[in-house]
């Protein structure tokens, strides 16, 4: 299994360790180079390294740290993480920054909730939580978008640090979030203006990594060898999917996040006695496996063009409506088209994708000695929405 340490952190816990530097410096203690973080997943203390804490004025203060995700490709790389925080008054009061949260209560952060009306023990939300410049908020309603993980890191690390009856107001920038985040999918789950807070653990894992392919196939060990095992699992195509299938409903256990390395943990699923497994992701990069392509990474090969252009030809589309399918700037964008156009034809073609996932996924796993796993495929697009579903990705949905 990787080792965490040389592997480094996720987002989320740079993002702890300049929150609490920026509280130490509201409570005047002294600069340390380091905060010690509870890491939650897994579970432990660890020392994570901060480079600067300072009063601004104002009631303000600021702390910086900056990624370092270890080894791999990752874009987060010595990404600049800020953290402003003052305290408020005891009433809550506006702010006026997007994407304002107010985080009430460890158990919500603890389970990944939304934040409702609930109230620590001194009746007052403790926390208000802010997106500054280059931090993602979700299009559709304005808010941060932060994971689960994030908030109930938040939470356990600075809940000690504020003192009863006091609130605390936290505004995090990412000076280069917004040019960072053109290179990542995130306009596709929704997520605009910068880069989403996210992440499931506190390692990182970088999804081309062999090391993110051996660390996938223990999680997957762990799962099989489990007395509740009940033969069903659900394969999850990164963070955002992660994020985004149980609030569509899909239980929660069983589900796994997968990286690129796709084929492989599907052979070893099928082998190790899974029976019925679904394929949950993005349809940009699902389509792949349509096409026979079982490690999704850019790097070694694309061709969603060259297969979603196939597929609409077997669905009667051609001429100038074809080649300008073919030529559209992305999956999303020429479904979308299609869509505007020919909506029917766009729907089977949709239907006619997820099929054929599930179809080359049965050969796959029959050359590979994994036949009799019975695979499912459930695609969404870039508003999270459910877009395309398969015929035994249909039984999933309606269970």
């Amino acid at each position: 299994m990787a080792d965490p340490a040389r592997r480094g952190y996720t987002l989320p816990v740079w993002l702890a360790a300049a929150a609490c530097a920026a509280v130490a410096a509201l409570r005047g203690e002294p600069w340390q180079a380091e905060r010690w973080l509870e890491l939650l997943e897994p579970a432990g203390l660890a020392p994570v390294p901060v480079q600067a804490a300072a009063a601004l004025g104002d009631g303000w203060t600021l702390a910086e740290s900056r990624c370092d995700p270890g080894e791999g490709l990752d874009l987060t790389r010595g990404l600049a993480v800020w953290v402003l925080a003052r305290w408020l008054e005891p009433s809550p009061a506006s702010s006026g920054a997007k994407g304002g949260e107010d985080t009430r209560g460890e158990q919500q952060a603890e389970k990944g909730q939304q934040p409702d009306q609930d109230q620590d023990q001194d009746q007052h939300p403790w926390l208000q939580l802010e997106a500054g410049e280059g931090v993602g908020i979700i299009a559709s309603s304005g808010q941060l978008c932060i994971s689960a993980y994030a908030r109930a890191l938040l939470h356990t690390n600075l809940r000690p640090l504020v003192p009863a009856g006091r609130r605390l107001q936290l505004r995090v920038v990412l000076p280069s979030g917004r040019q960072l985040a053109e290179r990542t999918s995130n306009a596709a789950f929704g997520v605009v203006e910068g880069l989403a807070l996210i992440g499931t653990q506190a390692a990182s894992q970088a999804s081309a990594d062999p090391a993110q392919l051996q660390l996938t196939l223990d999680n997957l060990a762990t799962r099989l060898a489990a007395a509740d095992f009940g033969g069903e699992l659900i394969l999850v195509l990164g963070e955002n999917g992660l994020d985004l299938a149980p609030r569509l409903g899909l239980p929660a256990p069983l589900l796994l996040k997968v990286g690129n390395w796709l084929g492989p943990v599907l052979v070893a699923a099928g082998q190790g006695g899974v029976q019925r497994l679904l394929l949950f992701g993005y349809q940009g990069k699902l389509i792949k496996l349509a096409g026979g392509i079982f490690h999704t990474h850019h790097h070694l090969a694309d061709g969603r063009a060259e297969i979603l252009t196939a597929l609409a030809a077997l669905e009667g589309l051609a001429g100038p409506e074809l080649e300008a399918l073919h030529g559209a700037a992305s999956v999303e964008t020429a479904l979308a088209e299609l869509q505007a156009y020919q909506p029917e034809l766009a729907s089977r073609l949709r239907s006619r994708l997820a099929a054929t996932i599930e179809r080359r996924t049965a050969q796959y796993l029959a050359r590979h000695d994994a036949a009799g796993m019975e695979v499912g495929a459930v695609l969404f697009d870039r508003g999270r929405q459910v877009c395309a579903v398969g015929p035994i990705g249909a039984h999933w949905l309606a269970n």
